[in-house]
């Protein structure tokens, strides 16, 4: 069900890992940012688009395999990425096994629901560009290599939206780009450049986690677990890794994982 937002924004969110799809209205026609996740969900999402008018760009915020899906209901319309964020996944569906690789990464619940073909097919923008060549209210792109290389955060300035791709989740800690040469410096410097547009944010949609209006306290708990993972440190006051935490049973796996590959 699509979510209104502020001004002419709205948000479906998926089943898997509360998994946000961002709409944006324009004079003709609409931009969906990182559309997801499952066949019928897409299907779905079409669906009630129907209502608001044809879709007529998109754009993914990086190149992991659930910010890069498409269904055929969606039409035509360009997919866009960044210039790294599409290369790197091209790059990727041109290895030979890469159906075999990727299924290490998708949620056995939805193994085979999700439409991997349409993983193909994005557009690069420019490099370095910081908007979308799509009629509609002003986009700035927010590039940097924290979380994936490619990746970028979305402000709609008029609405003062920032989707925030696979950063400032209330759920999620930080997943670190395990092959970047400093994987935290990184993410700490996507944090900066997201901190210099935060005044000009009143609601911000990560790409997994709950729509929230503290942008500024999100990315201080997001500085604050790297800063310790980096120092070596437990964070043990971060809430997204307490035992009552949504995902419990496995994030704190994803933790120990990020701290033993920092420490070699």
């Amino acid at each position: 069900m699509l979510t209104p937002i502020a001004g002419s924004v709205w948000v479906r969110e998926s089943e898997f890992l509360q998994s946000n799809t961002t709409i944006v209205r324009g004079p003709r026609g609409l931009l969906l940012i990182d559309p997801g996740i499952t066949e019928t969900e897409l299907a779905a999402l079409a669906e009630e688009l129907r209502e608001l008018g044809p879709v007529v760009a998109a754009f993914s915020t990086h190149p992991d395999w659930d910010h890069a899906l498409w269904h055929p209901a969606l039409g035509d319309a360009p997919r866009f990425a960044t210039a790294a964020g599409a290369r790197v996944l091209g790059d990727f569906l041109a290895l030979p096994d890469w159906r075999e690789v990727i299924v290490d990464f998708l949620p056995p619940e939805h193994l085979d629901e999700i439409p991997l073909e349409t993983l193909a097919g994005l557009a690069a923008l420019p490099e370095g560009a910081t908007s979308l060549p799509w009629d509609g209210p002003a986009l700035r792109l927010i590039e940097h290599c924290g979380h994936a290389e490619g990746h970028a955060a979305v402000l709609i300035e008029h609405a003062g939206v920032l989707v925030a791709g696979d950063m400032l989740s209330d759920t999620l800690i930080p997943f670190l780009d395990g092959g970047a040469a400093d994987p935290v410096g990184d993410y700490l410097e996507g944090l900066r450049r997201i901190e210099e547009v935060a005044d000009a944010v009143r609601t911000v949609i990560p790409g997994h986690g709950s729509v929230g209006t503290d942008v500024r306290a999100r990315i201080a708990l997001d500085r604050a677990y790297l800063e310790a993972l980096r120092d070596g440190r437990d964070p043990a006051d971060d809430p997204r890794l307490a035992p009552s935490a949504p995902h419990a049973d496995w994030l704190p796996d994803v933790h120990a994982a990020q701290l033993g590959n920092l420490r070699g």
